[in-house]
């Protein structure tokens, strides 16, 4: 099983989803900007979007779209508890969380990550995503990860996109111009988060020179 990932870009939270459910899988470094494999291909030959994460299975059979690759990789270690069981409430909640994160913050960052070609979208775009990060900041008070005393892969999806904004307390990856820096119940989960041991590992691995 193969993994393409661009450091520290959505797909980071695959990553920390293998490490979680220790799950053996190749790591293929992707640069985003350039769109290229590390072993030199057009990464738009490997896939026809060009965006990371891709899931090639052993088979050849490929997954795209990282909430729906996250529940696939979490259903192989169900002894995991990434996720729960289909069929219950618990993971409609989650499936809740995953499309909230897609929708609402993933593509709340894009005109913030592309200020320039957003223009004057820009200002409104980062108010709807403040707006969204206050909600979710509301939603962490006196609750240890997003859907309740477990680490999901909601969990690792939300660690990725939080480290894309600024504050005193995250590493940020790509600069976007909005800052986390007064929702205190944000904070006290990404530090909570970042301490994991497997959180860690990924961070340390996208942060090596010969990442992408």
């Amino acid at each position: 099983m193969k993994l393409y990932h661009a450091a520290g870009s959505c797909s980071q939270a695959i990553c920390i989803v293998l490490r979680e459910g220790n799950i053996d899988a190749e790591i293929v470094r992707v640069d985003a900007r350039k769109h290229r494999v590390e072993d030199g291909r057009n990464y738009y030959d490997v896939t026809e979007l060009g965006y990371v994460p891709l899931l090639e299975l052993d088979d050849g059979t490929t997954l795209r779209e990282g909430p729906v690759i996250a529940q696939y990789l979490a259903d192989r270690r169900p002894e995991a508890e990434l996720a729960p069981a289909y069929g219950t409430l618990g993971r409609y909640r989650l499936m809740e969380w995953l499309n909230f994160l897609g929708s609402e913050i993933h593509k709340g960052f894009i005109p913030l990550l592309y200020a320039v070609q957003a223009g004057k979208y820009v200002e409104p775009a980062r108010q709807k995503l403040d707006s969204r990060f206050a909600w979710i900041d509301r939603q962490l008070d006196g609750a240890t990860f997003l859907t309740g005393d477990t680490f999901t892969v909601a969990d690792a999806y939300l660690f990725a996109l939080t480290g894309w904004g600024k504050a005193e307390w995250m590493r940020s990856v790509y600069n976007a111009d909005i800052d986390l820096s007064r929702y205190a119940h944000l904070r006290a989960w990404y530090e909570r988060v970042r301490e994991r041991p497997a959180v860690q590992q990924v961070v340390q691995a996208d942060a090596r020179p010969n990442a992408s």
